[in-house]
């Protein structure tokens, strides 16, 4: 069976850290390697996309290979055929498969009956291309810890779930600032806890998760696919704006992160995106070089 990543607890701690190692060599550009050279890639799209589509596009062409574009027009995917078929099907012509989606159970099913790669562009679920490039712009930007203090306000989405599978493999001080109806996936949280060298809070302070916090995390209150719930998410997760006089209780050399798009003036004001504590564009950058490290990694 070929390796896949359907959510970051398909690796290990030591794969996840070979992983940092090729990409920061990658960014580094001292090592080129072009794994996908002759192959192609289909790249599935059932939601729109900027960051995912770019980088993963760029990173297959970088890493020799050609990506093909599918839109869920074209490929309706488990309903003009079975998932089954089509990952059968798309494992003859191509040499990996990315899927950006909905539901987490279609990119499950892909890998267990594809031949090749599957690679989660992003589910409802969890977004584990995101947050392995997060945590590599962490290490760039913060100083070695044992365990940063990442705290994370907002919606309890597929970020937060994906931040907590991190917290089930590698040590996290990780502060989840949400209301008490917006809480991440419980399954999730459990494996989290599960690890004694991580340290799990739930909070409906957002101070007290944001003190001393190595970095402060946030993401839009309505994700895609929630948009009518827009304005009842705002009014429960209102008070969870990373704002000046928030960033005052965490650490001085706090980074702040938003994975984007932005609600500008929402989950985020305008003087934080763009002031100095932000790394939210060096973070949007490093989807392109840890995309390829994984497609590297899940190839070899």
């Amino acid at each position: 069976m070929p390796r896949s990543l359907c959510q970051i607890t398909d690796l290990k701690a030591a794969e996840i850290q070979e992983i940092f190692d090729l990409c920061k060599k990658m960014k580094q550009k001292k090592i080129a390697p072009r794994p996908l050279e002759g192959k192609a890639v289909a790249c599935i799209f059932t939601k729109p996309s900027l960051r995912t589509r770019v980088s993963f596009e760029v990173g297959i062409f970088e890493l020799g290979g050609h990506a093909l574009y599918i839109t869920d027009n074209e490929i309706k995917l488990g309903q003009r055929e079975s998932i089954a078929d089509a990952a059968r099907v798309l494992s003859r012509y191509v040499g990996m498969i990315m899927i950006r989606t909905f539901a987490h159970s279609d990119v499950e099913q892909l890998a267990q009956h594809a031949s090749v790669p599957v690679v989660n562009g992003l589910t409802d679920l969890v977004h584990p291309c995101q947050i392995l490039g997060d945590y590599f712009t962490v290490l760039e930007h913060q100083p070695p810890k044992d365990r940063y203090k990442i705290a994370y306000l907002g919606d309890g989405n597929n970020i937060t779930n994906s931040w907590l599978n991190l917290a089930s493999l590698i040590p996290l001080d990780l502060r989840i600032g949400t209301a008490e109806d917006t809480l991440p996936n419980e399954a999730i949280l459990h494996k989290a806890r599960r690890n004694p060298d991580s340290k799990i809070l739930l909070t409906a302070d957002p101070k007290e998760a944001v003190t001393a916090a190595d970095v402060i995390y946030t993401d839009v209150w309505a994700s895609m696919g929630q948009k009518h719930l827009a304005e009842e998410k705002e009014k429960k997760l209102s008070k969870y704006q990373v704002n000046s006089s928030l960033l005052a209780w965490a650490d001085p050399e706090v980074i702040v992160m938003h994975c984007l798009p932005a609600e500008r003036g929402r989950e985020i004001t305008d003087e934080v995106i763009d002031g100095p504590h932000s790394v939210v564009f060096d973070e949007a950058e490093n989807r392109l070089h840890i995309q390829k490290a994984i497609m590297t990694f899940l190839l070899k």
